[in-house]
């Protein structure tokens, strides 16, 4: 799999290998502007503002190259109404995590999800400062790649199958989230101290980082309070297609809920019974 900006697009390319390239590739270009803007002195702001929009533009225009007759939606994008009644529609995050992005931390993401008729069906989570991707493609698993350290140059990924943890009991597990204090704008800070006292550990390693070390057998539960559709479109396939379970919090599949929990499946039951009292909270 290849992770140079600007590949041509092999003959017949599929959609979950077109996913993956296009995550990966928009990695790489993230990794050369971060450097380059932090190199300039670039201001805070310019730099989450020159990021958000390169990275759009790159998704945007391999899209259009790929696969011209489908809808994109993105978070940085104006709302494409065609939306509503296209059957495939690319929802993209091109910088999941911008504050990380800024500020040098590593655990960035680029989310990539492709819907048919509203309903998820091919997700890839990609950490560009770490090189590591995670692919899921209903009907056909979810595979975590890395960089090969035996390939002839560094863009090529050893892919594997993953899988979620087994842990049946989060007092043994990982509960992750991406921000607390957004569950104080939910209403729902009482949820939040009981999963974290529940869990044997909690950290904020959040946004797409979390929901891949979920879908990697890494941690067991990460909720999100607050996240908009591009946040959760490709994340759903992969943590589902890992044997886990991916759902909003009153526990129905809704990628427009609003808020949303993935886990391994076997603490979903508990964390549901603390969220659900908080899903209508605004």
């Amino acid at each position: 799999m290849s992770a140079t900006p600007g590949t041509p697009a092999p003959a017949h390319e599929s959609d979950h290998a077109l996913a993956a390239r296009i995550a990966t590739e928009t990695g790489t270009m993230l990794l050369a502007l971060r450097q380059e803007l932090d190199d300039a002195g670039t201001y805070y702001w310019d730099m989450k503002d020159e990021g958000d929009i390169a990275a759009h533009r790159f998704i945007a225009d391999l899209l259009r190259r790929t696969r011209p007759d489908d809808v994109v939606l993105s978070e940085e994008a104006v709302d494409d109404r065609r939306r509503l009644d296209a059957e495939r529609v690319w929802i993209i995050d091109p910088i999941d995590g911008t504050k990380s992005f800024i500020s040098g931390v590593p655990l960035y993401s680029t989310l990539v999800g492709l819907t048919y008729r509203g309903q998820p069906l091919i997700g890839v989570i990609a950490i560009p400062a770490l090189g590591e991707v995670v692919l899921g493609v209903v009907g056909c698993g979810a595979w975590y790649g890395q960089p090969d350290p035996q390939a002839p140059s560094n863009d090529s990924l050893s892919m594997h199958r993953c899988h979620v943890s087994s842990l049946d009991a989060l007092s043994d597990g990982l509960f992750l989230t991406s921000q607390v204090d957004n569950f104080d704008r939910r209403g729902a800070q009482h949820a939040y101290l009981a999963l974290q006292q529940e869990a044997y550990v909690s950290r904020s390693w959040g946004d797409g980082y979390g929901y891949l070390l979920v879908a990697t057998g890494r941690g067991e539960l990460m909720v999100d309070p607050i996240v908009n559709p591009w946040d959760v479109a490709a994340v759903a396939p992969v943590i589902m297609e890992a044997g886990g379970k991916f759902t909003c919090w009153s526990g129905e599949v809704n990628l427009r809920a609003g808020h949303c929990l993935a886990s391994n499946g076997l603490v979903h039951d508990y964390a549901l019974s603390v969220l659900k009292p908080f899903a209508k909270h605004q």
